[in-house]
């Protein structure tokens, strides 16, 4: 159903009569942080003192990117608030869409619309392209054990401040792109419930959700809690015209470019490599059978394979993973005394998701074997994998579709706990802050994989049978040895012949496997006055701090991978138990510094210098510093600029990480048409013909990625520096107006990655030789598979801009007006690969989509197999009130990219056969409009939107370059135009 009249009273008269309620406030960027979860007791005490006492010690806030309190909104630190209006105007129940939707937030993210790599509904927030593991998600500036934000209950949250700059100094390993720090609400009073509901255009895709908040504050102190309950159904690529197809493009010099429907090589018809003899007679190397044959005609029953054999799996997947989240939350103080109290905050949450894929693949390359002597085999030779000791094994290739979709329940529980006593104190006359805490941090997750089939049985019943002619029954085995119990003959090569059908769906056993982890942090924190000078107050804020970090797996049996083949018994989705843990030590210091004020030709100067001391017990010590200095000409205008320090240490899963099987792409294999001999190339012919199978197929190959341990790659820190110089204007002559822009600049070195397969090829082949036992080929030079280690690999360099814009309109008789703009321009984003080594190679990604199967993801810090890099992101938003009424506007814009480059040195192409193709892609915007209207008397207010009001579909990249949906989830919006009501009361 498209939007009309129908669709559009429908949703009107559901949030009426619901009374759905949001408060649509003007979006801001507002650079402060309140005092929140470093309150101190100072700021409760004042509830007895005189209001003009207790205004002034309210006014001290502890801005994100620093623990210096200040009475200053806008300082060194350039940070973007979401409050609380801006998210419920979204219609979004869940975080992770509403951050990811930020203009600095870039490269390859996860999020519930990524099906294939993701799963879990959870989403990822990756700073200035960097990933998720480089951006610090902090409540209340404190760490929590999960960054998944889609965990953290909305209702609890009073406004979410992003930190676009590193901040090591302050917080310490994993704040290098920046911080996302999520701030709770606090002395809430009275109760509310909200009901929501929302559902796409296409009548799929619902979401309904419900939260109840509640809080109480009297004189010895608060309490709030509340529940949050949201489900959001699964939406399947079927029902999308640009999603229903695996559509892949391909052409050459001699053909113009071409698309057709396609996927996968393993198709549910057969893939099969036929022996030397019969090739000649089909003259082709590889066929697939004729649909409806029995395929025991080897010359009636087959063609020749061609792309329109192959499998679309597209059809299948999803576009939207169904998710179901409950989260419990509280937050409490009691005030012992004048000057000290305690606090607790925790919050429960449990979710419930799952993905679907393709039905599960069967062949020689995941360690299948049809016995030449299967009385189903007609071709008289071995299906199995190319070993030294059988060089002559025929490759087999089938996908299970009889056997039905593999698909993987998890369920995922996240229990955090922040509990401590702080306080203050007088010294010397002024004021100092104190907080001695534990956080508390536990989350584990039990995972259900469905649909594969059990390697094992089925080579068992593929290999040697016979037809008993006294039962007339097919029988495992040999007329001189029949196998009578635990083996049943089938015919791979009609997958949908009953008997078949049958053996698949019993040799399909489910898997359960589980993981936890723990995060201990014991901290002392202080703040406050050392002395005065004319300029003001130098303050001081330090503290220290022990961590303890472990993390524990089981893996089912059945999905314990063989690392010698990469294989286990359930074929796919292989994995292996995981265990390890580390502890922290540091300590850190900042000091603020007013140097001059209220002169000629400076108002003010400041300057803040910090640095942080961390004792890792993996790997050493690092000392990271941080000088930021604020001067402002006049009133109006803050000039500031921050120079500091940024470092990430490897985490538990970067050095024990046990070999967890994977499945890239290789955009190309350099042995192709080789002549001289190279280690990359071990058992490759040297005469030009060798031709790798699955490059020329487009199918994925098998991988193993590991930590660095078991790859025995050494690893240490990642370092690098970050910079920012910014203006923030706000004319005294236009009231309600601001502006601020930021030069900003950040690199890189001994960046920790998973190095991807393309990568540790492309390495070997240049001469990096620490690469070349990690690749593995057959007798004939395909690949067999490739390791994929974590280690240090080369350096990264972004730089940009950020542009801020705020204008409040003169209060009009028709309403009042709220303009706003964030924009972020990406000038560059360079990946070195091996500095100084042979086998560098420079990527400039910046205004690229980098595409899956390149070795340009391969390097991409942020992973996921496709990272996109715009040069442009941009939101924009219109706010209006009057009354009891209000609207809003919202404008998202992703810029416009190319995908392909032919630039020297880096040539890639959309169309592996077609180097140097370059594909360009304008922008893609999204508006969003929602009213609302506060129903005064009953303490209700109604609210009803729309995201996506267009029906923007996103851009179409092809099958062969992405994987999920021809297009790139993590950027672009898959469902469509989508209605959303909300209803809230207080009382």
């Amino acid at each position: 159903m498209k939007l009309g009249v129908k669709k559009l009273s429908s949703a009107v008269r559901l949030a009426l009569s619901l009374g759905a309620v949001i408060a649509v406030g003007a979006s801001g960027t507002v650079f402060a942080q309140d005092t929140s979860g470093q309150q101190s007791t100072s700021d409760q005490s004042t509830q007895n003192q005189p209001s003009q006492q207790k205004a002034s010690t309210l006014q001290t806030v502890v801005v994100t990117g620093s623990n210096i309190r200040r009475v200053d909104l806008e300082t060194s630190n350039p940070v973007v608030t979401i409050n609380a209006d801006q998210i419920k105007a979204t219609g979004k129940l869940t975080l992770g869409d509403i951050v990811q939707e930020l203009p600095a937030v870039t490269g390859g993210n996860v999020n519930p619309q990524v099906n294939n790599g993701g799963g879990t509904g959870g989403s990822s927030i990756g700073l200035r392209g960097l990933g998720s593991q480089r951006t610090l998600v902090l409540i209340d500036g404190k760490r929590i054990i999960n960054e998944d934000p889609n965990s953290i209950p909305a209702d609890m949250i009073e406004r979410i401040e992003v930190l676009t700059d590193g901040a090591s100094s302050v917080y310490g390993s994993d704040a290098v792109a920046g911080v996302v720090n999520f701030i709770m609400k606090k002395d809430y009073q009275g109760a509310q419930i909200s009901l929501n509901y929302g559902e796409s255009d296409h009548n799929d895709g619902a979401t309904t959700g419900y939260s109840f908040v509640f809080g109480q504050t009297t004189d010895k102190g608060s309490l709030m809690g509340g529940v949050d309950y949201n489900k959001t159904d699964g939406v399947e690529a079927a029902n999308r015209k640009f999603s229903r197809n695996s559509v892949s493009i391909t052409g050459s010099a001699a053909t113009p470019p071409y698309s057709y429907v396609g996927g996968s090589s393993f198709p549910a018809h057969g893939n099969i490599q036929l022996p030397p003899g019969l090739a000649a007679q089909y003259g082709c190397s590889r066929v697939a059978a004729n649909a409806g044959a029995s395929g025991q005609n080897v010359n009636t029953d087959y063609h020749c394979f061609t792309n329109s054999d192959k499998y679309n799996y597209a059809t299948v997947n999803l576009i939207q993973t169904p998710q179901e989240r409950t989260s419990l939350w509280i937050k409490g103080t009691y005030n012992i005394g004048d000057h000290v109290q305690a606090y607790l905050d925790a919050y429960h949450n449990k979710t419930s998701a799952s993905f679907q894929l393709a039905p599960a693949l069967l062949g020689t390359l995941y360690g299948a074997v049809i016995s030449k002597d299967s009385y189903y085999n007609p071709f008289g030779v071995d299906f199995a994998p190319v070993t030294a000791a059988d060089p002559t094994a025929e490759d087999f290739r089938a996908r299970l579709v009889s056997a039905g979709n593999r698909s993987a329940d998890s369920a995922i529980t996240n229990d955090q706990i922040q509990t401590g006593f702080k306080g203050d104190f007088n010294l010397f006359d002024q004021s100092w802050n104190w907080d001695l805490g534990l956080d508390y941090g536990h989350t584990s997750q039990v995972l259900i994989t469905k649909g594969l089939p059990n390697v094992n049985t089925i080579n068992a019943d593929l290999g040697p049978s016979f037809l008993n002619p006294t039962t007339g029954v097919v029988t495992c085995g040999t007329a001189a040895a029949p196998i009578t119990s635990g083996c049943t003959p089938f015919n791979p090569f009609n997958l949908f012949d009953p008997n078949s059908v049958k053996a698949l769906q019993a040799a399909a056993v489910p898997a359960i496997s589980s993981n936890f982890a723990i995060e201990k942090i014991y901290s002392l924190d202080f703040n406050g006055g050392l002395f005065d000078l004319p300029a003001g107050t130098v303050q001081l804020a330090g503290g220290a701090s022990y961590r303890t970090e472990y993390v524990n797996s089981q893996i089912d049996p059945l999905l314990t991978i063989d690392p010698t083949t990469g294989n286990c018994t359930l074929g796919s989705q292989c994995s292996s138990p995981l265990s390890g843990g580390y502890n922290v030590k540091e300590g850190y210091a900042e000091l603020f510094i007013p140097i001059l004020k209220d002169i000629p030709g400076i108002e003010a100067l400041n300057a803040t210098v910090g640095s942080r001391y961390s004792k890792y017990s993996t790997f050493g010590s690092t000392n990271n510093f941080k000088f930021a200095l604020e001067y402002r000409p006049i009133s109006d205008l803050l000039l500031r600029g921050t120079v500091s320090d940024v470092f990430r240490a490897p985490t538990v899963s970067n050095v024990y990480g046990s070999p967890i099987s994977d499945a890239p792409r290789l955009g190309s294999d350099p042995c192709d048409g080789i002549t001289v001999a190279n280690p990359a190339c071990v058992n490759v012919p040297l005469n030009g013909t060798f031709v790798n199978t699955d490059v020329a197929l487009g199918q994925q190959i098998k991988a193993v990625s590991s930590g660095s341990q078991y790859a025995g790659f050494p690893l240490g820190p990642e370092t690098g520096k970050s910079f920012d110089f910014g203006a923030v204007y706000s004319p005294s002559y236009v009231p309600g107006l601001s502006l601020s822009v930021d030069v900003w600049r950040l690199y890189l070195l001994n960046t920790i990655s998973n190095i991807g397969a393309q990568t540790v090829l492309n390495l070997c082949y240049n001469g990096v030789s620490a690469y070349c036992p990690l690749i593995s080929r057959d007798p004939t030079g395909q690949i067999i598979q490739i390791v994929e280690p974590t280690g240090n690999l080369g350096r990264t360099d972004t730089s940009g801009v950020d542009f801020s814009g705020r204008y409040k309109l003169p209060q009009f008789s028709f309403g009042n007006f709220t303009l706003g703009v964030d924009a972020t321009y990406l000038k560059r984003y360079d990946q070195e690969t091996a500095p100084g080594q042979p086998g560098n190679a420079i990527y400039h990604d910046a205004g690229h989509f980098e595409y899956y199967g390149s070795a340009e993801a391969a390097s991409c810090p942020s992973g996921g197999g496709v990272c996109l890099f715009p040069r442009w992101r941009a939101q924009g938003f219109l706010n209006w009130n009057l009354g009891n009424w209000d609207a809003s506007w919202r404008m998202r814009m992703v810029g416009g990219f190319s995908m392909g480059t032919a630039a020297p040195g880096e040539t890639t192409s959309p169309i592996p056969s077609l180097p140097g193709a370059v594909f360009k892609y304008g922008a893609t915007i999204y508006n969003d409009v929602s009213i609302g209207y506060n129903i005064e008397p009953y303490n209700t207010r109604v609210d009803f939107g729309v995201n996506n009001l267009a029906d923007k579909q996103p851009p179409f990249l092809y099958a062969n370059n992405t994987l999920n949906a021809n297009t790139d989830p993590s950027d672009f919006d898959l469902q469509g135009r989508y209605f959303w009501a909300r209803v809230t009361v207080k009382f």
